[in-house]
């Protein structure tokens, strides 16, 4: 199921993400970091793959359509997992 979203709110939920979780979540689906860091707006396709997200230019950093939320997810459930910690 596709999730549309602005680039800014992308970036703000892989900038909350504790340490330690972009590679938490490559080693969950068996992907590259890097394949995870391009999912939040990296673009170095040399050592992993585009993840699935479309942005076009607007406010607020442009929109983002993610193909795929299973990323987007899985860092959601990062995020809440940390907050139920506090």
């Amino acid at each position: 199921m596709s999730k549309t979203i602005s680039f800014n709110e992308l970036r703000r939920l892989k900038d909350s993400l504790p340490d330690g979780a972009t590679h938490r979540i490559a080693d969950a689906l068996n992907v590259t970091v890097q394949t995870v860091r391009n999912y939040f707006g990296g673009v170095n396709y040399q050592f992993g793959k585009n993840a699935g997200l479309h942005i076009e230019p607007g406010p607020d950093g442009g929109i983002v359509v993610l193909d795929d939320t299973t990323i987007y997810d899985m860092a959601v459930k990062i995020l809440e997992e940390e907050n139920n910690k506090k």
